[in-house]
């Protein structure tokens, strides 16, 4: 898939970056409220709710980095994300046990939450190799939250999956 403008600057990676996680948790947004509606542990709900409004904060951060860089707030598509997202509606339509439901949603949003980390430490990587100093606080309060997300989602899988008998 080619980008809608060509990449040849750090600046351009930076933006292009910052595109792409702008439609990733545009997209989140989408997929949430599905997974927590299909959740049936009370902690696994409780969190995609909590990640969801998280998420639109996170945008709103994105777009005040757009606009200190004096550039309009859009989304670049992102195949990667789109990937992980079918890939877990597909899992939710073909499970039928609650417990394995709910141990696939924490994995495809595990999957999701590493995405994410991936691109918040790159963008704050750059943001510091550009100057771009506005934009390294958001990032890196987003990249913690992220993180956190991701640790929460460790202890409620490792809740939902039976011990083995040793």
């Amino acid at each position: 898939m080619a980008t809608s403008k060509p990449i040849k600057t750090m600046d351009d990676l930076f933006l292009h970056t910052l595109q792409d996680i702008y439609f990733a948790e545009h997209e989140i947004t989408k997929a949430l409220p599905a997974m927590a509606k299909k959740a049936s542990n009370p902690a696994l709900r409780e969190g995609f709710e909590t990640h969801l409004e998280e998420t639109k904060e996170q945008i709103v951060r994105l777009e005040g980095i757009f606009e200190k860089l004096g550039v309009k707030a859009k989304g670049e598509e992102c195949p990667a994300i789109e990937g992980i997202i079918t890939e877990a509606k597909e899992l939710m339509g073909e499970i039928g046990d609650a417990q394995v439901m709910d141990a696939a949603m924490a994995a495809a949003a595990q999957a999701v939450e590493h995405y994410e980390i991936s691109r918040y430490g790159t963008l704050i990587a750059l943001a510091r190799q550009l100057g771009h100093h506005e934009a390294i606080r958001p990032l890196e309060a987003t990249l913690a939250e992220e993180k956190a997300t991701d640790a929460k989602l460790t202890k409620v899988a490792e809740s939902l999956t039976p011990m083995p008998a040793r």
